[in-house]
């Protein structure tokens, strides 16, 4: 047995599991990694884990075990990363999560920089706008905006997108220029963009001076990812709030126009999230680093405030010209 190579078979599973997801990450059998824990188990004389047909547990001496050995191989990852800065650039591979508006409008066109800069490391993206488990799945990090509520990750600010409120000029022209927020509960269609965890739609959010307003109202249509969310405003459904650097191509060709400008919210913070337990390796302190310099910039991508003339409360119903 490879005492080391177990060893970090078994950590994989604790984090994962199971053993499905934890071979899938290391790239080998199943039964390849059963194997290695059995004879890990065997060697020290205790039972490490509890295995069903369903379910994987860790048992209070696997547990100990656990804690003691990630210490033992964070240490030997940063023995090892230390000579690799001195001798060899970053080299290896990445597993990042994003979602799907970021990724196409934000991260994709800058990577062609951080490849040129590092030729020996390899990227597995992995899009979408659900929410990963960064330690079950093996990613080394995410690329995520809103609210961070976990404590046990590590996240780093990225920059902070604009909300921006928009639909087509056909759709303005059939229902009319809202001048106010509360005026999208008069006959209005909304596009909600839904929780990929919970499934509730997020309300629409407009500030001024101060002052906040929140509208939760029945919406025409929900969806839960982001390039398909801002399609279905190009496509005349209703009105969307989305962030500028998504809508910016659809802004300047004119087929969305913005709306309530003068009502965006705050900005909308990102951030980089990775594992607080987990080493992290020479590239990814590379591409964290190279994200803190050319993401800001893109992020905050937003059209420039219409200085429109407010129409008034009288004239809410009319058509835009």
């Amino acid at each position: 047995m490879d005492q080391l190579v177990a060893i970090r078979g078994f950590a994989r599973v604790v984090e994962a599991g199971s053993f499905t997801r934890a071979a899938d990450s290391l790239d080998m059998p199943n039964a390849t990694l059963s194997k290695l824990v059995q004879d890990l188990e065997a060697h020290l004389g205790v039972r490490l884990l509890q295995r069903t047909t369903r379910r994987v547990t860790v048992t209070p001496e696997g547990r100990d075990y656990y804690e003691k050995t990630t210490r033992l191989l964070r240490d030997l990852d940063d023995i090892d990363t230390s000579f690799d800065i001195a001798r060899s650039k970053p080299k290896g591979q990445l597993r990042i999560d994003v979602g799907g508006s970021t990724a196409r409008d934000v991260l994709i066109p800058a990577l062609p920089d951080f490849m040129a800069r590092y030729p020996d490391i390899r990227i597995d993206l992995g899009v979408s706008d659900r929410s990963a488990d960064l330690i079950g799945e093996n990613i080394d990090c995410v690329i995520r905006g809103g609210a961070l509520d976990n404590s046990s990750l590590v996240a780093r600010a990225i920059g902070q997108a604009h909300l921006i409120t928009c639909a087509t000029p056909g759709y303005l022209k059939q229902f009319g220029t809202p001048a106010y927020p509360d005026e999208l509960k008069n006959g209005h269609k909304l596009i909600s963009y839904l929780s990929s965890q919970s499934g509730r739609a997020f309300p629409f959010r407009f500030e001024r001076h101060g002052e906040q307003v929140e509208i939760k109202v029945v919406h025409r249509i929900g969806i839960n990812e982001s390039n398909a969310h801002l399609a279905a405003a190009v496509a005349g459904l209703g009105i969307i709030q989305t962030f500028g650097y998504a809508a910016g191509a659809a802004l300047e060709s004119g087929a969305l126009v913005e709306i309530l400008a003068d009502w965006r919210p705050q900005p909308y913070p990102f951030h980089v999230v990775y594992p607080q337990n987990r080493h992290v390796s020479q590239r990814l302190r590379v591409f964290i680093d190279w994200l803190l310099q050319a993401l800001p910039a893109r992020i905050a991508v937003a059209p420039a405030l219409s200085r429109a003339r407010p129409r008034r409360p009288h004239e809410a119903g009319r058509p835009a010209r």
